[in-house]
Order: structure tokens, then sequence, then C-alpha cells
């Protein structure tokens, strides 16, 4: 079993702090969601975790198995194991998703000759026009088209932990549910960890969110089981903005500074320890 584990995490951007010390479990085969109001520092944390230039880690870790993820080159993270479906897909002209999924895999030294199988098989499972893989990389793609061949990459990059930064963000429904099935589908067969990124409680829905995370002003300010997305839905996030960086309770008998780090325990009963 595979743990990401992020501790007391702060970032900026140029004078701007964005992350203030954020803390976060993730084992393998786990749904987290993050959810919180613009500007929390949602995208920033996924921004952070792949070592996207420009942001300034001011403090904190991010293990992956024991490994600082920070002392590696974003190359080095996605080798550790590490995918992003971006909020907003890069396109990469001149270069086809064949070309560059045999890359990924020689540099990780996989078999390479097993590619052009996997890649058939996740268009098929995601509806892609073979056509639409015959083109540069995320070029003249339509939004939902670019977040299905990021799914696409996904799957037959098979890593230990995704960030997906608003997977749903583009997505019709019918689109929603192939990307979101394909993600479960990897969490229940392969063990893959999430961290999804959104705004919306119907693609955890989808997803089958184990803990939802509220982020807000750079710190998770409180967390619960899926069922804290609806809450959210039907009243905003008045009450989590007004309680700003104090330390709240979460109804379960303790205190944010004790819980932060929590994950979905191995017990049934995923109060039991708390």
């Amino acid at each position: 079993m595979s743990e990401l584990i992020i501790e007391n995490l702060s970032a900026r951007i140029g004078e701007k702090q964005i992350l203030r010390g954020l803390d976060l479990t993730v084992r393998s085969g786990e749904v987290h969601a993050i959810m919180g109001p613009n500007g929390a520092g949602k995208s920033t944390l996924a921004a952070v975790m792949m070592g996207r230039p420009g942001y300034i880690v001011t403090g904190g870790s991010i293990k992956l198995d024991g490994v600082e993820l920070l002392d590696l080159a974003p190359y080095q993270r996605a080798q550790a194991g590490m995918f992003l479906v971006m909020q907003y897909p890069t396109e990469v002209p001149g270069v086809r998703v064949p070309v560059m999924m045999r890359a990924a895999y020689e540099a990780s030294g996989r078999d390479a000759s097993t590619v052009d199988a996997a890649i058939a098989s996740e268009a098929e499972r995601l509806e892609i026009p073979a056509a639409l893989l015959d083109r540069p990389v995320n070029v003249d793609l339509s939004g939902g088209e670019k977040k299905r061949n990021e799914t696409l990459q996904l799957g037959v990059l098979a890593p230990k932990f995704a960030i997906l930064d608003e997977l749903d963000s583009g997505l019709d429904v019918d689109a929603m549910r192939l990307a979101s099935a394909r993600v479960e589908q990897e969490t229940n067969d392969n063990n893959m960890g999430v961290i999804a990124i959104t705004h919306y409680n119907r693609l955890l829905a989808e997803l089958n969110a184990d803990w939802v995370h509220v982020l807000v002003n750079g710190r998770i300010v409180d967390y619960g089981p899926a069922e804290l997305a609806n809450e959210i839905e039907a009243s905003g996030y008045d009450r989590w903005i007004a309680m700003g960086a104090t330390e709240i309770s979460v109804g379960l008998g303790g205190s944010l500074g004790s819980l932060m780090t929590v994950s979905a325990p191995a017990t049934s009963d995923p109060f039991a320890d708390l």
C-alpha cells in the first residue's frame, strides 16, 4: 500500500501567500475530495504537488512512500507515481498521444511495446475516436475532449496517485460519467489513490468519494464523509469562510489540529478512532 502525506505545506506566488500549513494524508484506493471557494488554494495545491514552476514552497513536505517529492523535478514526480488531470490541459504541438505515452513508458523503464494496445483499450472505454489520437496532444480539441484525453493518459500510465483538478469542468453528463467510471475502476482494480478538486458533488457521487475536505484561505478547515458535499452545495461556504483560520470542531469529539492528517481508517467504521 502506498501513502501520500502532506504536512504543514505552505506556498506562495510572488509575494502572495496561498497555502498556509496544509495537512492531508491519502492512501492507496482512497478518494479524497478538496472543495472550497474560488481563490482558496485548490489549484495551487495541485500545482505545488506536481512541481509547476512559479510556485514557491515556504514550508512543509510532500512525501510519497517516504520520498520527499519537493526534492524531485516534475518528471521525477511523475515517474514516482503521480499524475495530474489538469484543469486547463496544455496543448503539445507536434507530439501525438502514442508518441508521448511511449516516451513516458521508456522513461520509467516499462515495456513500450504494450503502449499501443493500452491506448486502443482506453480509447474504446472512453469513446474517443481514433482520429483524435492522431492529432497533436490536446490541439484543436474541445474542453471535454481534452479532459477525456487526459483520462486516457491516466488509464494508460496507471499512476499510484491521481490529482483531478476539476475533471468535471467542460464535460457533459455522459462524458463525465465515462471519465469518472474509468477513474473509479482504476481505484478499485489497481488501488490508485485520488485527490479530486471540484466545486460540485455530482463528480463525487460518480467517484464514490470517501472523504470531503474544505479548503479555505490556504488551509483545510473541516472534513467529513461524502455527505458533507451535499451540505456545501445546499448552503455554500459562508460558515467555513467565517470560521477562517480558527481551530474548529468537526463534530466528532476532536479539534481540527488533531485531525488534519487523518485518512480513511482500516476499520469499517471511519469514525471509530476519532
